[in-house]
């Protein structure tokens, strides 16, 4: 499916009314042309753990604002190399992490930390929300962050 149509998706479906600013995201891991979505099952966890061992691979996210009629989308890439991994440690991190929800089957903020060796692009894409992206984006919306002054606890 591709990610800036599903991401399209969640927004409008997220829409209670137009004038509402909305935010849709869908994240999809992709190795050597296959895309790795969520796996059924413990079994196919193993196997995209398997092949992401000791190679690249590529997170991308679709990003969709909706406010009123305007929309804003993007599809943000991000290369994570994951280090050469033994069948016991698959089996160590399959049995301590929740995979079965997350594409390609690891949550880089989890555990699976300790297998990246390299990434080349923004951390929080990998997570499903690229946060320098998306407020750039707000900022082409127009908004803009509130001034906080200290001391008093008022925004």
């Amino acid at each position: 499916m591709d990610l800036v149509r599903a991401a399209r998706l969640k927004a409008e479906e997220a829409r209670c009314s137009p004038e509402e600013l909305v935010i849709g995201a869908d994240t999809g891991v992709f190795h050597r042309g296959r895309h790795f979505g969520k796996p059924r099952d413990l079994d196919e966890a193993r196997w995209m753990l398997t092949q992401l061992s000791g190679d690249w691979h590529h997170v991308y996210t679709g990003l969709v604002l909706k406010w009123g009629e305007l929309e804003l989308h993007e599809l943000v890439l991000t290369r994570v190399r994951f280090r050469d991994l033994s069948p016991e440690e698959i089996s160590w991190y399959l049995s301590c992490e929740e995979v079965l929800d997350k594409a390609g089957a690891y949550a880089i903020q989890g555990r699976a930390s300790a297998f990246v060796t390299g990434l080349e692009g923004d951390f929080f894409n990998v997570m499903g929300l690229p946060l320098e992206v998306l407020y750039r984006m707000l900022l082409e919306f127009g908004w803009r962050p509130r001034r906080v002054v200290k001391g008093d606890g008022r925004r």
